[in-house]
């Protein structure tokens, strides 16, 4: 902890020496993207994608899930979708998965989470289990993109994304990050495959 309070007292210094370019921030956020990817701590969409303060909207969930729209029981993900679409006008939106997911894993092995039952709940009520064509590799590389592409599918349901597509105003994105590589690749506009950006 300490490391991280030492970083936020230096911080403060840093923000002083660029004072314009912050207090810019003030006047209100007008960001590029909404971002959606895993809570997973290895996974940093600012450091993956350069954004800069404001540039970028986060949603970050366990397993970069999406949860299926339902207008009579709004949960705080297709909120923050709905407020970044329809308030904020992002452009984009990207569904993130990543190598070595915790939450894809549990969801092919079918690993026992009665320890985490909200875990197993989240995971139950929000995701299936993603096909995969044979034996996972570690990375889980096919599992997870496969998993995002469904994330993104469901994504497309969601009133405010259907309208804005449709109109032309926005684009949708499925992405995998290798975090032991830090590769990017997005999933083709030909729905075949993904590729390296």
């Amino acid at each position: 902890m300490k490391s991280l309070v030492d970083n936020a007292r230096s911080f403060t210094a840093h923000v002083r020496e660029r004072a314009e370019e912050f207090r810019a921030l003030e006047a209100g956020q007008r960001p590029d993207a909404l971002f959606i990817t895993c809570s997973d701590s290895r996974v940093v969409p600012c450091l993956i994608t350069g954004a800069r303060p404001g540039e970028l909207f986060e949603l970050r969930t366990a397993g970069n899930i999406v949860p299926e729209y339902r207008s009579d029981h709004p949960t705080g993900e297709t909120a923050t979708i709905e407020y970044a679409v329809r308030v904020l006008g992002v452009r984009d939106v990207i569904v993130c998965g990543h190598s070595h997911c915790g939450a894809v894993s549990a969801l092919v092995s079918g690993d026992d989470l009665s320890g985490v039952p909200a875990v197993q709940g989240w995971l139950e009520r929000a995701a299936s289990r993603p096909e995969t064509t044979g034996p996972c590799a570690p990375d889980l590389a096919e599992a997870v993109q496969r998993h995002a592409i469904a994330q993104l599918e469901k994504l497309r349901t969601h009133p405010c994304i259907a309208e804005r597509v449709e109109e032309g105003a926005l684009a949708v994105h499925a992405w995998y990050y290798e975090v032991h590589t830090g590769v990017v690749k997005e999933y083709g506009a030909d729905g075949t495959s993904f590729r390296p950006l």
